[in-house]
């Protein structure tokens, strides 16, 4: 019985696979973008900045990244309990 149930079940699954890559291929051939929309190349500069400035910062203490994201990340927490 259980095997019976599972064979269906396995059928249906592969079904909405189908139809959800139908879908999207033919949203695609229709011209649709997918995904999220991309932030401004003026907002994605400054990030990059950000990022090169806390690699960089990591590097001169001789510290790793990540410890530089979570003192920045506590250095926020208080604004953001704030807000």
């Amino acid at each position: 019985m259980f095997q019976v149930t599972g064979a269906f079940v396995e059928f249906e699954r592969s079904m909405i696979h189908q139809r959800i890559n139908a879908g999207l291929k033919r949203a695609v051939e229709a011209g649709k973008t997918l995904g999220r929309p991309r932030i401004s190349e003026r907002v994605e500069k400054r990030i990059q900045e950000q990022l090169r400035t806390k690699a960089s910062t990591a590097h001169e203490v001789g510290v790793g990244t990540g410890t530089v994201h979570r003192i920045a990340k506590e250095m926020r927490r208080p604004f953001e309990a704030a807000a």
